[in-house]
């Protein structure tokens, strides 16, 4: 099954390098894109962005293509902040992903103090370890394994794909959600979300803010890390040091918003727009 969607405001190449995701690879035309327990390919010709797959439905939410950007994009550009008005237009094809929930999760725990390339061969060793093997379009893939499948691997299997010290915040984490679940954390608020993953082990305000921005679609969340410290420092005239107090300046500046700005300004300093 496939899907096509205006590629002005879908370009697989700035959703999929901004940082959100790891799994993913080029491919053919475009790339090769696994979520949870499912694949797409992506690709556009610059006019039509198309996604395959075996489940359009899952993918169609997932790229968040129910969602006008053209009006973010717009009001992006009324903040009237130079970086953002530019990175807003060369980057409108951005767009913020649906993810599952307790992959971004455990992704995310893994990112800290990492390397992107360092962090895909990781989940990809998780996945391979653990996961289902399936195929689509002819190319293998991994499933992304289950919070039973993790916390029953324990420590060592985490150290031995390369997590170094995070093996014990997946093994501690996964054995906790195995026991607790995570559906209480679906319907709560933006802070209350994030004083609650603040609970797990391997989670600090950084990662928490990324999860619950990419796994649990709190579109009013601003993580900060080094890029961002930039950015406010040299286009924001920032003082702050403390990076809990500059997450809630960007917060209170652009509120529901705050998620997709903090995209267009990391992908634009990034890019050195």
């Amino acid at each position: 099954m496939k899907f096509d969607f205006n590629a002005e405001y879908f370009n697989p190449e700035h959703v999929l390098e901004c940082g959100q995701i790891f799994r993913f690879k080029p491919f053919k035309q475009g790339y090769f894109v696994c979520s949870a327990d499912k694949a797409c390919y992506v690709h556009s010709d610059g006019v039509k962005t198309v996604v395959e797959s075996e489940d359009s439905d899952y993918f169609y939410n997932y790229f968040d293509l129910a969602r006008d950007y053209s009006q973010i994009v717009n009001r992006a550009k009324e903040r009237g902040v130079p970086l953002l008005t530019r990175s807003s237009e060369a980057y409108k094809g951005l767009r913020l992903l649906n993810q599952n929930h307790e992959e971004t999760l455990y992704s995310f725990i893994i990112s800290q103090n990492n390397n992107i390339p360092r962090i895909k061969g990781i989940i990809s060793r998780i996945c391979g370890g653990l996961g289902e093997k399936r195929e689509f379009l002819g190319e293998q893939y991994c499933t992304f394994p289950s919070t039973p499948e993790l916390a029953a691997a324990g420590s060592g299997f985490f150290r031995s794909a390369g997590c170094g010290y995070r093996d014990v915040f997946l093994a501690e984490t996964s054995a906790k959600i195995a026991a607790e679940g995570i559906s209480h954390l679906e319907n709560l608020n933006t802070p209350q979300l994030k004083a609650e993953l603040l609970k797990y082990k391997g989670i600090g305000g950084k990662v928490a803010d990324c999860i619950a921005l990419f796994g649990f679609g709190k579109r009013d969340s601003f993580p900060v890390d080094t890029w961002s410290e930039k950015i406010y420092k040299e286009d924001f005239d920032g003082t702050l040091k403390d990076r809990t107090k500059i997450t809630e300046y960007f917060q209170s500046l652009f509120g529901e918003d705050s998620g997709y700005f903090q995209q267009y300004l990391f992908y634009g300093k990034r890019s050195n727009l």
